[in-house]
């Protein structure tokens, strides 16, 4: 597949890459990440006013949608950046959703707001136990009042503390590992009965677990039919892991940028380590990786949106499996080729190992996406 951006799009990149050199070197993230929140919402208004909160989300509500080269390169200079804030969950899989379930009156409502930043809306889907299965959910909604009470339990809601609305999936019938009974609805972070408990992920971004006990959302909050949510879910997820490959190079570049820079300045027997031929092995695989990554994120990227959902599921499981392979033996050699280093708060490297180990575990891991690839290959 021969892949190019075009003057548009290089454009977009470069204007991306300069802002957050700008306005979030390394320093400035360790800034932020120390805040109480974990993350700006100056930073975030400014990405909104640069309309880069708008690329998922469709022409009539303000936004670009598909977008999806402009996305791929604006995920990649955010992976460069390591970027905490709450760009995955809300622009890509939380405006996913709503976009290909929401009524006309709901997508108006959430939509505008979210692409200008002032409203940040996250799914809430993962449950313990359910190992990256997209189907399995215990969490349940009956019928009550003038509308649902939902009952249960989602586990490491990314960016859930930054949240203003909560995009709650539930079972409305069905078996708990079915794909028919699950629905989706749009939850106010501030409901009764709606508790977070938030704590700090491993690579700085911001979770909880969010328990719902009753609580009582009006007949509108449900975003789709009542039940046929899974086909919708799936979509979003699979874009969602196609960002993240993106993201993912944009980390795995900078990794690998930290490390051939000190290996270059770090001295042994009165020479820098980069004439040594074994580590110069290690770093042209450090290399292949990255490149590996980089095609495989463009096929992902070209193939999120297809209406061939077994080749969608196909192509975007292979491009995870071969950016996790390579987040892995990245990270590990760039924090080895570091020393002790490595690990330090001090150096950008542990930042981009942390993120890397996270990524690889994120919308599911290598070998849930290898199985899944197998499967879908049949």
């Amino acid at each position: 597949m021969h892949f190019q951006l075009n003057e548009e799009q290089r454009a977009l990149g470069d204007m991306v890459q300069r802002f957050l050199s700008k306005e979030y070197a390394f320093e400035a993230r360790r800034k932020i990440l120390r805040s109480p929140d974990g993350w700006s919402r100056e930073i975030w208004a400014k990405l909104g006013e640069m309309g880069l909160l708008a690329l998922q989300v469709p022409e009539e509500h303000g936004g670009m949608a598909p977008a999806t080269v402009e996305t791929l390169v604006t995920l990649g200079a955010m992976g460069r950046a390591l970027v905490v804030e709450p760009y995955l969950s809300s622009a890509i899989l939380g405006t996913a959703i709503v976009r290909g379930l929401g009524s006309p009156a709901q997508r108006e409502a959430i939509l505008p707001a979210m692409a200008t930043g002032e409203r940040i809306a996250v799914p809430a889907h993962g449950e313990a136990g359910a190992r990256f299965d997209l189907s399995r959910v215990a969490t349940t909604a009956r019928k009550g009042g003038a509308g649902f009470v939902l009952d249960g339990h989602k586990a490491v809601v990314l960016h859930a503390p930054a949240a203003d609305l909560l995009l709650v999936t539930a079972r409305t019938s069905g078996a708990p590992d079915a794909e028919a009974g699950l629905s989706v609805f749009a939850v106010p972070a501030g409901t009764p009965g709606v508790t977070l408990v938030p704590y700090p992920t491993i690579d700085g971004m911001r979770g909880a677990d969010v328990l719902l006990a009753g609580v009582q959302v009006p007949a509108d909050a449900l975003l789709g039919p009542e039940g046929g949510a899974f086909p919708a879910l799936s979509a979003a997820q699979d874009l969602g892991v196609a960002a993240l490959c993106a993201e993912a190079v944009g980390v795995l570049q900078a990794t690998l940028d930290a490390t051939t820079e000190y290996t270059r300045t770090r001295k042994q027997f009165g020479v820098p380590i980069a004439r040594f031929q074994a580590l110069q092995h290690r770093m042209a695989d450090m290399l292949m990786n990255v490149e590996q990554a980089r095609s495989m994120s463009y096929l992902a990227a070209m193939h999120a949106a297809s209406e061939d959902v077994r080749e969608r599921r196909r192509t975007v499981s292979a491009a995870k499996v071969t950016v996790g392979q390579a987040c892995r033996y990245v990270g590990q050699q760039a924090v080895q080729l570091h020393g002790g280093m490595g690990v330090t708060d001090e150096l950008s490297v542990s930042h981009c190992f942390k993120r890397l180990m996270a990524i690889e575990l994120t919308l599911g891991d290598t070998e849930h996406h290898l199985e899944r690839f197998i499967r879908e290959s049949k």
